[in-house]
């Protein structure tokens, strides 16, 4: 068996008992990189000597001595800043920058042993849920390279999905980790607001990102977080208390578990196969001996309006440092231009027309006379929001949801509706606007047009109940026993 068919445990498991090597885990990934990412374009940017180089001396000191990912090869979303390579952010703005230091998150990875093999395409400053509005091209989806692998971590969610890496670092605003997991059929994890570091993350929407894994398991995404979570002083929103104990999970069952089902999940629904899906979903999990508790989350159906307007207006204060002066691309200086123009040019000609627009929505509800009626309201509708959730955690363990509305739909379909593609994350803001944690489980598939596409469902628990949710996640995963694989990965 190749180590690229082995989850994050068996592969570091198998490496300390010196069944493989950390060298020939990182040959066979960057074997699979170069077989599938010229068609997928995961990976933006590749480390093959460094990772390599790095491995050789991993096996040379041996890995048990190198920590609990001591020769694991990960993959790095590329607006996570490294010293190794450049840190682009998927635009024109950035494509030549490189960090001088690294993601305190990068960095608890690289000192629990990891090799990073390389940096993942995202929509441009990780706006965009299709991974259509990279500078630096589409990525296509492992199961149907026609077809989107999500966003904006796509590149991340296809790299693991094609068995490229066990693990791959994504980053999640309203759904950037979650979204593109269930899309590509794999698992991802968004932890609770503060417990990750977002020190070296550079920032689309302060108070909403979140940097979590991808992987193929429920427990690889544990191990990874452990490893990440702790506070961190250079990161103010980082959380001064003890994070809870990830690794191992706490073993349980579904049970006995009381899981809440919002009864405006069916009024959003309106595709046929992730309708048949969940009810599948809810019969597996009934089945388990599960309760399932229909809950009123009547906020619910605000909540992409209230994200729409929270996090455009947190991008337009964070790129505004991005001018061609203190940061980023210059445009070439013309005759009689004053600062203003240069400004302007600067920014028209780095940033692509998402991020733009992005730009200028936040820019105009932040503007006088415009603040109170969209910001302010926009800020109360969250706080109603986080509210409902929190009456609900009362009554249940976790919420179940749909992690997405629709299989993954196909490149280009929605480039020209930006509303539809902002609805792609519909069940996923709403953990991003609160805080809390949740996570997308792949759960079955369906036929689309003579394609097998994968479909995700999330649990959702309350901020802080990381473990017990994790739990629960992994019980849900045991009962779906999903194995299907994308052809291009079998």
């Amino acid at each position: 068996m190749s180590t690229a068919d082995l989850t994050i445990t068996e592969l570091r498991d198998r490496i300390q008992a010196g069944g493989a090597t950390s060298e020939g885990a990182v040959s066979d990934a960057l074997e699979r990189i170069d077989s599938l990412n010229p068609d997928l374009n995961a990976f933006t940017q590749v480390f093959r000597d460094e990772a390599l180089a790095r491995a050789r001396e991993i096996d040379a000191r041996g890995a048990a001595a190198a920590g609990p990912l001591g020769g694991v090869p990960v993959a790095i979303k590329d607006n996570l800043c490294t010293t190794l390579g450049r840190t682009t952010c998927g635009s024109r703005f950035l494509e030549h920058y490189e960090s001088p230091f690294n993601a305190t998150c990068v960095q608890r990875l690289l000192d629990a042993g990891a090799v990073i093999v390389g940096k993942t395409n995202l929509d441009e400053f990780a706006m965009g849920s299709s991974t259509e509005h990279s500078a630096f091209g589409t990525t296509g989806n492992p199961w149907d390279r026609a077809r989107t692998p999500g966003g904006s971590s796509g590149g991340s969610a296809a790299a693991v999905a094609g068995r490229m890496v066990p693990l791959a670092l994504g980053s999640d605003t309203g759904g950037s980790i979650r979204q593109p997991a269930a899309l590509c059929g794999v698992v991802g994890y968004k932890p609770t607001y503060g417990l990750v570091s977002r020190y070296g993350l550079v920032a689309f929407a302060s108070s909403l990102d979140q940097v979590g894994p991808i992987t193929r398991s429920v427990d690889d995404a544990a191990l990874a977080s452990s490893v990440m979570f702790g506070n961190d002083p250079r990161d103010a929103t980082s959380v001064r208390t003890a994070p809870p104990e990830l690794a191992p999970l706490e073993t349980r069952t579904l049970a006995g578990a009381k899981l809440g089902v919002p009864k405006q999940v069916r009024e959003l629904l309106n595709d046929a196969d992730v309708s048949a899906a969940f009810d599948a979903a809810l019969a597996t999990v009934t089945d388990a001996g599960a309760e399932i508790v229909e809950v009123d989350i009547p906020s619910i159906e605000y909540g992409i309006a209230a994200y729409y307007i929270v996090a455009p207006a947190e991008a337009s204060s964070n790129l505004a440092r991005f001018d061609g002066v203190r940061y980023g691309r210059r445009a070439e200086q013309r005759e009689g231009d004053d600062l203003v123009a240069l400004y302007s040019r600067s920014r028209s000609e780095g940033f692509g027309h998402e991020v733009q627009r992005r730009i200028m929505l936040g820019t105009h509800v932040l503007s006088s006379g415009y603040y109170d009626a969209y910001y302010n309201t926009a800020l109360k509708v969250r706080r109603v929001i986080t509210n409902d959730f929190e009456r609900v955690f009362a009554s249940v363990d976790a919420v179940l949801t749909p992690s997405t509305p629709e299989p993954a739909f196909r490149l280009g379909e929605k480039t020209d509706d930006p509303l539809a593609l902002y609805l792609q994350d519909i069940f996923t803001v709403s953990a991003n606007l609160t805080g809390a944690p949740a996570v997308s489980i792949p759960s079955s598939v369906c036929e689309r047009e003579n394609t097998t596409l994968p479909i995700g469902m999330q649990l959702m628990g309350p901020a802080f109940g990381d473990a017990p949710l994790l739990g629960l996640a992994r019980a849900l995963e045991g009962a779906f026993a999903f194995t299907a694989q994308p052809a291009g990965a079998r």
